[in-house]
């Protein structure tokens, strides 16, 4: 599915030069390394030897994993501007169409609050979506950025939270009292709603703001014809991508890439020293080997990711065959936000059972050790990495009984809705000025027309409801109260359970 022709392929040819693409020069510099007959007096304490101190580690993790656990700094590795680790991440920025990458091993969090750190060196006033990540809203405050929000279309019946359109995007930047050094969006969204940042990009440089693509969830994107087109040769500026969620490399590795604009040069300089103040001195080899296998595996794995593909969309299509279970995507075409789809995610509405899409997912762990990535009260979400075969055959065997367990909602019987999301309030205080702020904990019913001191999310959607520096209303006390005693629903970032508290600024 897709409605804009800029957010796919329109060639099976790959849009970017394979000159190396064949090579993993990082990978194969730790490989050599740790074949070699040394000993190491350095950090980790293991000694990278069975041995000599790594017997534990070895039976565990098997006899080569110590010795490829080597640390920073090595000649022949990572030292040097042509070393292997330099060659590794030019590759990927290649790859994905960047000027430069980092690798990082601290996740797409890390990559987040690099991002917010660096455009602080832009000015301090940000438009963000508000559906954002919790680790940018940290950035924001570790950088005393100044935000404004814009707010995603949200499919309340499912606890989904989607993205912005161009138009959303022109009326806020037209309306801003100040200039906008930024704007921060969200594409794809967790349930695999595309943006169109093409559109996006050329609105916010248009107004002189970089634009920041969170795509934690498309580090696939690009790499096939028949995914969406890598947010970074869309036009965005900085993008976060999550390697490991669907690319293939290694639990917590992500990638941070600096794209091709008017604004390369002057992000430059910050990029490279928000990334050290972000970044370990002790970054694991082991986590940036993975990220150039995945770079590696991605390029010349075209056929793999088709067939990846094939088998998603062949569990859609049996899916859509099912009298009790739907695809949530089919219901895309209602939000104007959304012009592609990951085929690679498969949402399944549950909404017909008697149990909720909770209960859905646990059953199909306990009982057929088959795990979805996530749930809300209606859906379950199933991730298909980029050249990964699930059995399609033993996901519907399961699927079927899942359905005769749970059985059928009575047609009397209306599916759980949130309430509608309060509006955001008026924001007071810099975020990072009320969170360091001298704070008191007060009641909920004291805590109307307070500043908070917190971020309180409600799951579902996951919107961010108040942030640090905004004044708490009684609505939106009421609808987190409303959320938190719900049997599906809690607050992330509350003082209790119910949120019966409130941490508040000190007057």
């Amino acid at each position: 599915m897709t409605k804009n022709e800029n957010a796919v392929w329109s060639s099976p040819t790959p849009l970017f030069d394979l000159t190396g693409q064949d090579e993993m020069p990082y990978a194969d510099a730790v490989k050599k390394h740790a074949e070699q007959n040394k000993i190491n007096l350095m950090v980790p304490g293991h000694s990278g030897s069975n041995e000599a101190g790594a017997h534990a580690i070895a039976d565990y993790f098997g006899d080569r994993i110590a010795a490829l656990d080597i640390p920073l700094m090595i000649e022949g590795i990572d030292l040097g501007s042509e070393s292997p680790m330099m060659q590794a991440r030019r590759l990927a920025a290649a790859a994905w169409g960047a000027h430069k990458t980092w690798f990082l091993s601290n996740g797409a969090s890390q990559a987040n609050r690099t991002a917010a750190i660096a455009v602080a060196g832009l000015g301090k006033n940000v438009i963000m979506q508000r559906s954002s990540h919790s680790s940018f809203i940290d950035g924001v405050l570790a950088a005393g950025l100044k935000p404004s929000f814009i707010s995603p279309s949200v499919d309340y019946k499912n606890g989904a939270s989607h993205g912005v359109t161009p138009q959303a995007l022109e009326e806020q930047l037209a309306a801003a009292d100040e200039p906008v050094a930024a704007v921060y969006v969200v594409s794809p969204s967790y349930f695999g709603a595309t943006a169109d940042v093409a559109g996006i990009a050329e609105v916010a440089h248009r107004y002189g703001a970089a634009l920041i693509v969170d795509g934690a969830w498309g580090p696939h994107f690009g790499f096939h014809e028949k995914l969406p087109e890598s947010p970074v040769r869309l036009g965005a500026d900085i993008v976060i991508s999550s390697t490991h969620k669907l690319a293939g490399s290694l639990t917590q590795s992500a990638m941070l890439h600096l794209g091709k604009s008017e604004f390369t040069e002057r992000l430059l300089p910050y990029m490279e020293r928000a990334f050290s103040m972000t970044s370990s001195t002790s970054q694991s080899a082991i986590l940036s080997v993975s990220l150039d296998i995945a770079r590696h595996t991605l390029v010349n794995g075209r056929a793999n990711i088709g067939k990846s593909i094939e088998i998603a969309n062949d569990l859609r299509d049996r899916i859509r065959l099912h009298p009790h279970l739907a695809v949530l995507d089919d219901t895309f075409r209602e939000f104007d936000d959304i012009v592609a789809t990951d085929p690679l995610r498969v949402a399944i509405d549950v909404s017909a059972l008697a149990h909720d899409g909770h209960w859905v997912r646990g059953y199909l762990q306990t009982e057929h050790n088959i795990f979805f990535e996530m749930s809300t009260s209606t859906v379950i979400v199933a991730v298909i990495g980029a050249g990964a075969r699930p059995s399609v055959e033993r996901i519907m065997v399961a699927l079927d009984d899942v359905v005769h367990a749970a059985g059928l909602r009575d047609g009397a019987h209306i599916s759980e809705q949130f309430p509608e999301l309060p509006a955001p309030s008026e924001l007071v205080m810099l975020p990072r000025d009320a969170y360091f702020a001298e704070i008191e904990l007060v009641s909920a019913a004291e805590a109307v027309g307070r500043i908070s001191a917190d971020s309180l999310a409600a799951y579902p959607p996951g919107i961010p409801n108040v942030l640090p520096g905004e004044i708490i209303s009684k609505d939106l006390v009421e609808f987190l109260s409303a959320v938190a005693t719900s049997p599906t629903g809690y607050v992330r970032g509350a003082h209790d359970s119910v949120v019966s508290k409130y941490r508040v600024v000190k007057r």
